[in-house]
């Protein structure tokens, strides 16, 4: 992995690392890598509800045009939707503005291919090469050569994808949607709406700067109340950009990623969908969904966390399901990436289907307890290689040997350290991650609540 790309894009704090200077860089690199050269790349341009969305467009699409692209702007609309419609439009690459959970200071950009997947290392290397190159031999072309910037309102042909995923009207049930001030806040009620629900809203009123705060896939207490003050029987919490999806019961509890996971394979398989019985999951995913997986005769494929290595897994293995526990859920059958949109639909066509709650849904599903913490460093490749720390989680291994585990890693999109423990004995695991903490504040953090 390069300086500027991480696992989700280049990511940075917007105009003081991801400047319009850098955007502007990105986007001429970007089109004529991924346009292999030629001129005229007609590139898909989407983006986010931040405030930094607008002058990081601005920079990025006169740099595809500078070399002769044709920019076509979809607005504010799901990172998923920019992949699908990356395909759906016919275009040489898409490109989406968004940092996704992240605060709004952050921003980020993202590329895709052709067809609608993210790159691989190497055409990323090869975008960053040209980035960081300090002679810039791109050619300039004048006059009508110029490229230019078309605005397309293409959110209805995405609109219309994805309830076409749907066999199954959804009339008769009552949904709570919390949309974080994001960019699925016109797009989720009306695909929800069109296949027969009640919809109820919360946090549609993005005003550039309220997207994620305190709401959405990260902090589902609000949409929890909300289910229960409206008799729902599911709720929905996107991201900012809705390419994940955490879902709540008709009781308020929370349904995560991997609970959605066990309902959809399990489905998916009764139904002979599900080809060689494959499913997809990371290191993170709770070992109850192990259980159910292997206890229904499928077999399970393990990476490490981000949603382009289990895509990268599903490719090898011919997996169409595969996600992780933070709801980053990856249906081939109908998106080349994670589609929070879609993930809920086809969770709800489920409930319909079997004609039960979720609540007795993802009680298929055993879960052992699990400790998540974050905690902020500077230099995570510091931390991850202290020698006082690595002794520390050798010790919490061996305690834990045969019964848990414990995993430490460096956030791929964050300054942070992910700390989880797993085990019978919640007490036990919140003891472990508090030693593990404090020997990490020793190397200048401090303790954020995950």
């Amino acid at each position: 992995m390069g300086k500027l790309f991480g696992t989700d894009g280049v990511r940075g704090i917007a105009n003081e690392e991801l400047t319009p200077e850098l955007a502007f860089k990105l986007g001429r690199c970007g089109a004529t890598v991924l346009a292999k050269g030629r001129r005229g790349a007609r590139v898909v341009v989407g983006r986010d509800t931040r405030i930094s969305g607008d002058m990081l467009e601005a920079a990025l699409v006169a740099g595809i045009c500078s070399v002769g692209g044709r920019a076509l702007k979809v607005g504010i609309v799901p990172t998923p939707a920019v992949a699908w419609l990356t395909r759906a439009l016919g275009a040489d690459a898409g490109v989406v503005i968004s940092a996704s959970h992240n605060p709004v200071a952050d921003n980020g950009i993202k590329f895709f291919s052709s067809t609608g997947f993210k790159l691989p290392d190497s055409i990323e290397d090869e975008i960053e090469r040209l980035v960081l190159n300090e002679r810039d031999d791109l050619p300039r072309p004048t006059g009508s050569a110029v490229g230019r910037v078309e605005a397309v309102k293409a959110a209805e042909e995405y609109i219309n994808h994805v309830c076409s995923t749907a066999t199954r009207g959804l009339k008769g049930l009552k949904v709570v949607l919390d949309v974080a001030h994001g960019a699925a806040y016109k797009i989720a009620p009306e695909v929800f709406r069109r296949l027969g629900a009640e919809v109820f809203v919360l946090n549609n009123a993005p005003d550039g700067t309220n997207i994620n705060v305190g709401c959405g896939s990260t902090c589902p207490q609000a949409l929890a109340e909300a289910v229960r003050h409206h008799a729902a029987h599911v709720g929905l919490a996107f991201d900012g950009d809705a390419d994940r999806v955490i879902a709540v019961d008709a009781e308020g509890q929370v349904v995560d990623g991997d609970a959605i996971m066990a309902i959809l394979a399990l489905y998916l398989h009764h139904e002979g969908r599900l080809p060689g019985g494959r499913v997809v999951v990371t290191v993170m995913s709770n070992y109850g969904l192990h259980q159910v997986l292997t206890g229904a005769g499928l077999v399970v494929h393990q990476t490490q966390v981000g949603d382009r290595y289990v895509l990268e897994e599903m490719l090898r293995t011919g997996a169409v399901l595969g996600g992780e526990q933070s709801g980053h859920i990856i249906l081939l059958e109908h998106n080349t990436t994670g589609d929070g949109l879609i993930t809920g639909v086809q969770l709800l066509q489920v409930m319909v289907a079997r004609g039960t709650t979720l609540r007795k849904l993802a009680d298929v599903m055993p879960r052992l307890p699990q400790v998540l913490v974050n905690v902020p460093v500077e230099d995570k490749e510091r931390a991850m290689n202290d020698p006082q720390l690595l002794a520390e989680i050798a010790a919490a291994r061996e305690r834990l040997a045969g019964r848990g585990r414990v995993l430490v890693r460096p956030s791929g999109t964050e300054p942070l350290l992910r700390l989880m423990a797993e085990g019978p004995d919640e007490g036990e695991l919140r003891a472990i991650l508090e030693r593990l903490e404090q020997r990490v504040r020793r190397l200048g953090s401090k303790e954020v609540v995950s």
